[in-house]
């Protein structure tokens, strides 16, 4: 089927490929489906409900039939429209969504159903018998779901992120944008020009060969020769968002079979505009009538785009419907290159004059009834407007129902287009800041017109013919009794569309979910202004009182690699060293993640049996003389501003202002909804410099609540504030000897004793012969302790000083969880977002005579009920037993039922200070158990033991060790 000459194709670069297992070949410039078409192909795919045969129905990305996988293995892409595939040499693809082959698929039996399965049949099929729902009904749907496969496999390939600034970005490379791009350049604006085609040009591409080619290609010399303009071919631009921020997907390397070497698959482009031109043209419509989806019956502009681009003849004999004059240009291109039109069928009556000669029947007032074929067309049966019924022979019918403008970007934030009587359309209606439609996107559809609309004035006019323009309004043809679609992909039919309205689902939103029209790949394209013309007419309405559907990004199908970029696996969130794990690393730490960071978890020494006893041996070491432990993975932030004391008390639940310089206190957060959010410490440095710290895992979400508080609630106070947790390197020195150790650290023998430097005490000195040394006296562990901080260069300095300087255990997080298990601390097992003040016996912390975040909500009567669970301690009455994290409680003799469920331990550990396993866990009636058993259930490790519920604090109740 491939025309002897013309086209844009390199008939001087044939290209070898194959389709299900077949050798085909094409040549450069052709796509999958040109390539398809010129060996005489008519069928691509299944639809998605009936599996039934489905060939081309456009050129281009709005194509809902031709959907293939492209490659195998790792590599394999399903859904990708044959369409927009440049064909390349060794291209693999095959058809998808049947079974055992495309030519037959057993799953078109599903036909037969077509009666019962209708709008929303899933809605109301899978309701009765509710026992089937599991055992048949699901297995049954998610086997049918989907069109193509993943591969299953690791992905193979990268994709990079990209960030661009512009002055103007110009979206779409047909006339107006062209005429666009080149007045900004000429300007001296930076421009950025995206076009999804390989090729610029647009629609000109897909017409008679004339001066508007010509035109393109000098308008394209010039601005590939001006330095602030960059065009960008395969790129489409897939979102608008606020404050002229612009999503587009490069596909840098999908016209190969691999990328080359260090070269990303595609590139994700965020593009900040100061203006942005929407130049996306137009999509053609198709018509409504019986079996408009068989193989061979194409949209007419995409028959012109194969025969002028491609250099392919869709068929040997096509007949044209039309609304209008427009695809009558069909008509002249086909007698002009040869290919037979046998009948033009013309829903008006009177036709104008000035149409393309013709020795084809014209009906004129007539209609298409039905379609002749199964898996590709062979006739066409006609109705003139006499009534005469007449069939005619044809592999192709071309249908022209006019042009919907592209104004998909233009609602990405709410602005819905209007519908336009003059452009038999939706155009742009209110506009987002900077944004300018032009062109065919808001119904400029002449070359010339376009070409003004676009660039103004100053831009050069190619000398063309007018050409026909004209769009017509057209939507449904009856006729026989055979499935009408409209949308092509799920198999929406224009009975499915009565349905739906008689059964009240007569809004447009609603229509869409219950039809699923408009919900496939192709997402309206070619689908939503029928549909609407089909509801209006169900109403006895007009398409502009029923309304559009909004759209929404991406507006083609992006992969979520793409977006991503480098951002997956490891470096998804890269993993993050502390300044010290070096020296961790040489004395053997094993290590373990924690968020982003690897943290030691413990040391383990030649002799040592198990975890168990090394971490057994740091608590002990620690607790009667001096432990090291790594803590520079908290979250530091530091604030400055005469206002902060009031800020810090506005976001933390208790009092903070009256903090004085020089000291420091334990801070706790709460959500908006009144749960505690994170814990940490606040110190004031110096009267107006303040720095706190976070768990390590709420870092980075404490930093955004800080913000939006600052930003949204509170933007009178005059705060800055800043993280530096990589700044700071920081360690926990801790037990009995750690004063004596931090003695003989910091330069010239620094006073930390207890009357200079008392519990909760901040300070700054100097260590290592000068460096600046902020030291916190604060405990996690129970024990005397100070944390050090130092700049993050001095890092592993500190700590190797801190190990010279007396006899000191490192000890990682497991002694760390230890100890503070022993004295009662919460942490991450008791701070899971679950969890009040209240319940963590931290009422008090909950200042009454301020208004904080979450104060109020905090209040709420459910969450100070009396039989709410509150945090106690655990041991187990039995010595020797083991007691696990995540056992619930259970009064003794109790079934093991949810309605005799007490609560649960939320965090447990062995204490080498009483020699056996305690643990911390939320029980209904909080310190009303004290003294009482409860059974700790764990039916997932077969544990079932029982507890005596004590005090939460296991150790140094009155906190005497702590305070040195």
């Amino acid at each position: 089927m491939r025309l002897p000459k013309g086209g844009l194709i390199d008939r001087a670069t044939p290209l070898a490929f194959r389709f299900d297992g077949r050798d085909y070949s094409g040549f450069a410039g052709d796509s999958l489906a040109s390539a398809l078409l010129a060996a005489g192909v008519r069928l691509f795919g299944r639809s998605f409900k009936y599996h039934r045969p489905r060939g081309v129905l456009s050129a281009g990305a709005e194509e809902p039939n031709a959907l293939v996988e492209l490659r195998t293995g790792a590599r394999r892409e399903p859904n990708t429209p044959a369409t927009t595939i440049e064909l390349f040499a060794g291209l693999q693809a095959s058809s998808q969504n049947r079974y055992p082959s495309l030519k037959w698929d057993i799953q078109a039996l599903s036909g037969l159903l077509s009666p019962m399965l209708v709008s929303g049949f899933y809605y109301k099929t899978f309701m009765w018998p509710a026992s089937f729902w599991e055992k048949l009904y699901e297995p049954v749907i998610r086997k049918a779901a989907g069109l193509g496969r993943a591969s299953g496999l690791a992905d193979p390939d990268h994709y990079e992120r990209m960030h661009q600034h512009c002055d103007v970005l110009v979206i779409g490379a047909g006339p107006a944008g062209l005429a666009a791009a080149l007045a900004a350049g000429r300007r001296g604006q930076r421009v950025v020009l995206c076009e999804s085609d390989v090729l610029l040009g647009g629609r000109v591409l897909a017409e008679t060969p004339d001066a508007g080619l010509a035109w393109v290609r000098d308008v394209e010399d010039e601005l590939r020769a001006l330095p602030n303009v960059r065009v960008l071919t395969r790129t489409t631009v897939t979102g608008l968002y606020d404050h002229g921020v612009f999503t587009a997907l490069e596909r840098v390397a999908d016209h190969k079979p691999e990328p080359d070497a260090g070269e990303p698959r595609q590139r994700f482009w965020k593009i900040v505009a100061r203006e942005a031109v929407l130049a996306t043209g137009a999509i053609e419509r198709g018509l409504v009538f019986g079996g408009n989806d068989t193989p061979g019956v194409m949209l007419a502009g995409a028959v012109r785009a194969y025969l002028n681009r491609y250099a392919v003849a869709p068929g040997r004999r096509v007949v044209l419907v039309t609304s209008g004059d427009e695809g009558w240009r069909t008509v002249a291109d086909c007698a002009r290159l040869g290919v037979t039109v046998a009948a033009v069928v013309d829903r008006r009556a009177e036709l104008p004059p000035g149409l393309p000669a013709t020795d084809a029947r014209v009906f004129a007032g007539g209609r298409v009834r039905r379609c002749f074929g199964g898996q590709s067309l062979t006739g066409v049966e006609i109705e003139g407007a006499d009534g005469e019924v007449v069939r005619v022979e044809a592999d192709v019918l071309a249908m022209a129902g006019g042009w919907s403008p592209s104004v998909h970007l233009a609602g990405h934030l709410g602005h819905r287009p209007v519908w336009s009587e003059e452009v038999a359309g939706f155009v742009p209606g209110a506009l987002p800041p900077g944004l300018r439609v032009v062109g065919g996107a808001r119904g400029a559809f002449a070359l010339a017109e376009a070409i003004r609309d676009g660039g103004g004035p100053g831009i050069s006019i190619p000398d063309v013919p007018p050409g026909l323009v004209g769009n017509g309004a057209v939507w449904v043809m009856g006729g026989a009794k055979q499935k009408a679609f409209v949308d092509y992909q799920h198999d929406v039919t224009a009975d499915d569309i009565a349905l739906a309205y008689r059964e009240g689902f007569r809004g447009v939103e609603h229509l869409k979910r219950y039809t699923t029209l408009g919900m496939a790949t192709d997402q309206d394209k070619t689908a939503n202004v029928n549909g609407l013309a089909l509801l209006a007419a169900q109403a006895g309405t007009s398409i502009a009182e029923v309304g559009v559907t909004m759209f929404r990004p991406p507006f083609v199908p992006t992969a979520i690699g793409a977006m991503a970029g480098h951002h997956r696996g490891k470096t998804f969130r890269a993993t993050r060293l502390t300044p010290g794990h070096a020296r961790a690393a040489e004395m053997g730490a094993d290590f373990v993640e924690a968020g982003q960071w690897l943290r030691a978890q413990y040391f383990a020494r030649p002799g040592e049996t198990d975890w168990l006893e090394t971490v057994t041996r740091e608590v002990l070491a620690t607790r009667s003389g001096a432990g090291l432990c790594d803590v520079s993975t908290l979250g530091k932030i530091e604030l400055l501003g005469r206002d902060v004391g009031a800020f810090l008390d506005f976001v933390y639940s208790n009092t903070m202002s009256t903090l004085k310089p020089g000291r420091a206190r334990y801070g706790l957060m709460l959500r908006e909804d009144g749960f505690v959010f994170d814990d940490g410490t606040v110190a004031r440095l110096e009267e107006e410099r303040w720095v706190l710290t976070t768990t390590t895992a709420n870092a980075g979400a404490v930093m955004q609540h800080l913000a939006f508080a600052q930003q949204v609630l509170r933007p009178d106070l005059d705060v800055h504030f800043a993280s530096v947790t990589d700044q700071w390197a920081q360690y926990s020195i801790a037990g009995p000897k750690a004063r004596a150790v931090l003695t003989a650290f910091l330069d010239g023998g620094a006073d930390v004793s207890d009357e200079a430097f008392p519990f909760m005490a901040v300070g700054s000195f100097t260590s290592l012969g000068g460096v600046t040394t902020r030291v916190f006296r604060i405990s996690f562990s129970g024990e005397l302790a100070y944390e050090i901080a130092v700049p993050a260069r001095h890092g592993d300095a500190v700590a190797r000083r801190l190990m010279q300087v007396g006899e000191v255990t490192p000890y990682g997080t497991e002694a760390l969880s230890v100890m503070r298990i022993e004295k009662g601390h919460p942490a991450g097992g008791e701070l899971n977002g679950q969890t009040t003040a209240r319940d963590l016996g931290l009422a008090r912390m909950i200042a009454t005579r301020k208004d904080c975040i979450g104060k109020t909500m905090a209040q709420r009567p459910a969450l100070l009920a009396a039989e709410r669970p509150a945090l106690m301690g655990f041991v187990a009455a039995d010595r020797l037993e083991r007691i696990r994290a995540g056992a619930h409680f259970l009064a003794p003799g109790a079934k093991p039922t949810p309605d005799n469920d007490l609560g649960w331990m939320s965090s447990a550990a062995y204490s080498p200070m009483l020699g056996r396993w305690i643990g911390l866990g939320f029980i209904a009636g909080g310190t009303a158990r004290k003294g009482s058993q409860v059974r700790g259930y764990d039916p997932v490790r077969g544990g079932d033991v029982l507890l005596d519920v004590v005090p939460p604090c296991f150790i140094d109740a009155s906190g005497g060790r702590m305070r040195g």
